[in-house]
């Protein structure tokens, strides 16, 4: 697979006929996609839980009493204790991966750190854990219908209520999404 091909910066949306609950009617986020395999962040599973409570977890001094209530997603089933940031471009982070000209993904604290003041990214998505494909696995996925690939939406990522996000992301290209029950073919 050539680079061109490689979906970063993409979403994938989870086919209505994917049954595995991890990722039932999900949405994740392509922050890394190449030969060796791909890591998602889920955009559309928020946890029972705050950001206040890791920032208290963390002992992070917080004066931004907004962020606070920013809810924490469920980002997939790897490495469920360690948070991922995905957010807009700018700031000097310590562990900074560009996804694309405008969104990062950070996993450092000093992220946490400068939201809890105020002076975080000016759009942040925050979720414990991540999906991950060994290689040529999500491509074996996608050929077998159980994800459709899309246009990352900043909208959809950030703006859109998280109940929507699924079908929203699949409208980004003119797919009514909960209209697939059978599996499509590929062109």
């Amino acid at each position: 697979m050539n680079q061109a091909t490689y979906l970063n910066n993409q979403f994938i949306i989870a086919m209505p006929t994917l049954a595995d609950p991890n990722f039932f009617h999900t949405v994740a986020y392509l922050c890394q996609h190449n030969e060796d395999g791909a890591l998602g962040i889920v955009i559309n599973r928020p946890m029972d839980m705050k950001l206040g409570e890791i920032f208290k977890q963390m002992e992070i001094n917080v004066t931004s009493l907004a962020s606070t209530e920013v809810p924490v997603f469920a980002g997939g089933p790897v490495q469920q204790e360690r948070g991922f940031v995905v957010h807009t471009a700018g700031g000097d982070w310590h562990a900074t991966m560009a996804i694309s000209e405008t969104l990062s993904l950070t996993t450092s604290r000093d992220v946490l750190e400068a939201i809890a003041v105020g002076e975080g990214p000016e759009q942040y998505l925050i979720a414990l854990g991540y999906a991950g494909w060994g290689a040529g696995q999500l491509e074996k996925e996608i050929m077998d219908n159980a994800w459709l690939n899309t246009p990352c939406g900043e909208q959809v990522l950030f703006d859109t209520p998280v109940n929507l996000r699924w079908s929203a992301a699949a409208n980004q290209i003119g797919i009514d999404i909960n209209q697939l029950t059978a599996p499509a073919g590929h062109g």
